[in-house]
């Protein structure tokens, strides 16, 4: 039960600092009509996931840091419901090739950018830069 309470107080800081964040990368950009804000945020967040993923499986750090950082920061970061809103809008706009753009930059681009840091990661942690 002590091991839960950790790591729920991890996912609570890191999910307040990750909010924080994305606040203030979302606000300068907040005002634009195709939502850069929302796609920038979640690009941003699933490399940084992906590389955490990466130094999990290479180091096996505490459950509690884990929850913290991928959970917490990293899920206070990023945002599906602001995607599925943006989308959304754009649909309701008549906007339909803004709505297709809007949604492969952000799925394609999101899974790509997961997997480069997963791969970036591994590869810098095992010393191979080629």
């Amino acid at each position: 039960m002590k091991k839960h309470l950790i790591s729920a107080i991890a996912v609570a800081i890191g999910g307040a600092l990750g909010t924080l964040l994305r606040f203030s990368v979302d606000l300068p950009l907040y005002d634009t009509y195709f939502p850069v804000n929302t796609i920038l945020v979640n690009l941003i967040g699933s490399f940084l996931l992906g590389g955490l993923t990466a130094v999990y499986l290479l180091k096996n750090p505490p459950e509690w840091l884990k929850a913290g950082l991928g959970v917490g920061f990293c899920g206070g970061f990023t945002t599906m419901s602001a995607l599925a809103n943006d989308a959304t809008a754009l649909i309701l706009n008549s906007d339909i090739i803004l709505f297709i753009t809007y949604l492969l930059i952000s799925v394609l681009g999101g899974i790509g950018l997961a997997f480069l840091g997963y791969w970036s990661l591994l590869k810098w942690k095992a010393g191979d830069t080629q």
